[in-house]
């Protein structure tokens, strides 16, 4: 069974850091793509970041680029966030994701909260 467990959300000021992680099971990691989203208050849920299994490279949504980062330790069965600069509009509940067997399969998310 695919479980992932999202973990290190907290509230921080504005300008502060965070790093999220997601510690996976039932599936061997370092084939699949993994993903981070993010659904704010009152809005739609919106991708923040892919990384790849080899962990060489990742995509970041423009919003974060430039101060999130996504990494992941396949021996650890663990997907990171590093989120750095933080603002209040960085508030939401992030969640961790991956695509396996025609199915989306979500963690029950971690809420990060801004504020001064």
């Amino acid at each position: 069974q695919v479980q992932l467990v999202e973990s290190g959300g907290g509230l921080v000021q504005p300008g502060g850091s965070l790093r999220l992680s997601c510690a996976a099971s039932g599936f061997t990691l370092g084939n699949y793509v993994m993903y981070w989203y993010r659904q704010p208050p009152g809005k739609e849920r919106e991708f923040v970041a892919n990384i790849l299994g080899d962990a060489r490279s990742s995509k970041i949504a423009d919003s974060v680029k430039g101060r999130f980062t996504g990494s992941r330790d396949n021996a650890k069965n663990v997907v990171f966030l590093q989120m750095n600069s933080l603002k209040p509009e960085d508030t939401a509940v992030y969640y961790c994701t991956v695509y396996i067997n025609n199915t989306n399969w979500w963690g029950q998310g971690t809420q990060v909260t801004v504020s001064s």
